[in-house]
């Protein structure tokens, strides 16, 4: 969903850039065994800056990767409505755009982890079957067991 803009702000190379730091960014935070709740506001903030960003200059992969990882913040916080909204756009625009893989099998991975946030334990889990279904279609190995390293974490599995 590429956002019209007549007068940009910024260069594309740099805004590009501006997404992929914030993307980061998140990450590092999502790593971090203890946020304050100030460090969650930043969290949530900059990973909807980044899709905003992407949604700007990526193509529809860096859509569905920002559309998943803002679901993984919601879901790490516990809220659970907006968890749910973005792991839908995830998938929604894999299915859209033919995206498979990787990043497939990761909106999988969302949608169980939102449904559990929701209380939701039936569609976690049929959602984390569909997920470890897709990870035998992932290429790359590497790739792979980085996602069976998520799957496994996922709290239906603890």
């Amino acid at each position: 969903m590429p956002i019209p803009d007549d007068d940009p702000l910024l260069d594309e190379r740099t805004e590009r850039e501006l997404a992929k730091r914030l993307f980061n960014m998140v990450w590092s935070l999502l790593e971090q065994p203890s946020r304050t709740a100030d460090e969650d506001e930043v969290m949530v903030n900059a990973a909807h800056a980044s899709l905003y960003h992407w949604l700007r200059v990526g193509e529809p992969v860096n859509e569905v990767r920002g559309e998943w990882q803002v679901s993984r913040v919601y879901s790490v916080l516990r809220r659970a409505e907006p968890a749910l909204h973005h792991a839908r756009r995830s998938l929604a625009l894999c299915e859209q755009h033919g995206i498979g893989d990787f990043d497939l099998a990761f909106a999988y991975e969302a949608m169980s982890r939102a449904h559990m946030v929701a209380g939701d334990a039936a569609d976690a889990s049929r959602f984390a079957a569909i997920a470890k279904v897709a990870a035998d279609r992932i290429e790359d190995a590497e790739d792979r067991e980085i996602f069976l390293g998520d799957l496994a974490d996922l709290p239906l599995n603890r």
